[in-house]
């Protein structure tokens, strides 16, 4: 079985040049919760919700989102991928995660990330920096949530018989990491943390997943499809000429959003990532009716070892689109991938 999630990005309504009226932004906000409700009958796994800051989404505080949609469902597992982590003090990050883990019902994926450079450098945060941060938070995260009472000194946070409240209903939590490189994948396995990574073409994902398994191996740690999430843009439709016109308005918005991110390569065959960086693949797209998207995703999935799709539904599209491509792919495309 493939377990299918919805990668939520909530794309902003307007844009830089047009504020849309207050109470068009709450019919908006609205409209999604109503969608976010109904994909739990869809039989969808869950949803991650992502985190970003400045343009582009509404997103900025996703964990907000964890706590309105958990009050409307039953079944669907909530979380990010993942909460960035260089912008909190990690006292708040671990007292968020065991307040949403109790609203949730015991729900609640942990996931965390460490930005992306042009949201990071308009708080004048460097990747280096933001890394050094991350890395400190987490070593938090794990010690908050194996005791009662936390103690840590570092380069960035110091502090001294912190007890964080309330304590996870969940021990652990489910723990997710967005990985983009090998070594990358590398550091999460040391640490026990599941995976999920998209944008490379199919065989270099392969990679990034089989240096996952091998460290984890290599430190006596289970690894197994269900630790990592394959994610990519779906763009479904009735017929595939109409998917493949979402998908070209896709593409575009896309390019637009990374551009100037100083980590992505646009696909160049056989060309490898920057450092540090990756490449949008043709891959990183999805296109076709329900039954060719569900063949594209377990040939994916299959390819790279994945128990998990994430599945970014008409990324940036209209409200209206995106609620027939969460219908078609729900009512069509999870089916199959269950029995898969």
């Amino acid at each position: 079985m493939i377990k299918p999630w919805l990668f939520e990005f909530f794309p902003e309504l307007g844009d830089e040049a047009h504020d849309p009226a207050p109470r068009d932004v709450g019919d908006y906000v609205a409209r999604y919760l109503d969608l976010w409700t109904r994909d739990e009958a869809l039989g969808f796994e869950g949803i991650f919700f992502s985190e970003h800051h400045f343009g582009g989404s509404f997103s900025a505080s996703p964990n907000l989102l964890i706590a309105a949609v958990a009050q409307r469902t039953r079944r669907l597992r909530l979380g990010v991928m993942g909460v960035v982590l260089p912008y909190y003090h990690p006292a708040r990050v671990v007292e968020e995660i065991g307040l949403l883990d109790h609203l949730t019902g015991g729900r609640l994926e942990v996931g965390t990330a460490v930005g992306v450079p042009q949201e990071l450098a308009r708080l004048g945060l460097t990747m280096e920096e933001a890394r050094e941060r991350s890395d400190e938070i987490i070593d938090v995260i794990d010690a908050a949530l194996a005791q009662r009472v936390v103690c840590h000194k570092g380069k960035h946070f110091s502090f001294a018989n912190l007890r964080p409240l309330p304590r996870t209903l969940q021990r652990p939590p489910p723990r997710w990491t967005a990985v983009v490189s090998a070594e990358s994948a590398r550091r999460a396995a040391r640490r026990g943390l599941k995976i999920s990574t998209g944008f490379n073409a199919t065989k270099t994902i392969k990679t990034i997943f089989d240096a996952y398994r091998a460290e984890a191996d290599a430190a006596g740690l289970a690894a197994g499809p269900d630790c990592l999430a394959l994610r990519r843009r779906i763009s479904v439709a009735p017929t595939a000429d109409e998917a493949r016109a979402y998908a070209a308005a896709v593409s575009q918005r896309l390019k637009s959003f990374v551009a100037q991110d100083i980590r992505v390569q646009q696909n160049v065959p056989d060309a490898p990532p920057p450092a540090g960086g990756f490449t949008v693949s043709d891959e990183e797209f999805i296109t076709g009716t329900p039954a060719e998207v569900a063949e594209q995703i377990v040939e994916q999935c299959r390819a790279v070892g994945a128990g998990h799709f994430l599945a970014v539904l008409h990324w940036g599209a209209p409200i209206d689109e995106v609620v027939a491509a969460h219908e078609l792919f729900g009512g069509k495309t999870v089916p199959i991938l269950r029995t898969a």
